[in-house]
């Protein structure tokens, strides 16, 4: 079942502002916050996310139905992959070194910023490129 597209944008609009957060404050904890957000994004789907559940219950009612839908699966990988370079962040963050967490953690602000402003999204390309290469015609 197809998603609304607007979802995935809206949780890389809340992903960018909390990660710029991480950078300037270099709070583990609230990166460790984004971390679950992301494993559970990758887990169930951007609607089971906590920023899905904020889309579908406070903003959706209030900008109306959709008219753009997308495929599930290209969000929930770079979901994946946003779990992976904040997981990173994260260890380069309490464990050391610092410079790990905080690139780490910028390459993640960099991809949501991209979904975010121009709806580019870096993970759902990767996605797309992986299957490409892995489903080969014979």
């Amino acid at each position: 079942m197809d998603i609304d597209a607007r979802g995935p944008r809206f949780g890389a609009a809340v992903t960018t502002v909390v990660l710029a957060v991480v950078l300037i404050t270099g709070s583990a904890w609230l990166l460790a916050w984004q971390t679950l957000a992301f494993a559970l994004g990758a887990a169930g789907g951007v609607a089971r996310s906590p920023y899905g559940w904020l889309f579908r219950t406070v903003v959706r009612p209030r900008i109306g139905p959709p008219t753009e839908f997308e495929a599930p699966e290209p969000p929930r990988f770079a979901q994946t992959v946003g779990l992976l370079f904040a997981g990173v962040g994260l260890v380069g963050l309490t464990l050391g070194p610092d410079w790990l967490g905080l690139a780490a953690t910028g390459a993640a602000l960099a991809a949501a910023f991209l979904n975010a402003a121009f709806g580019y999204c870096l993970g759902c390309e990767l996605y797309l490129l992986v299957r490409r290469v892995a489903v080969r015609p014979e």
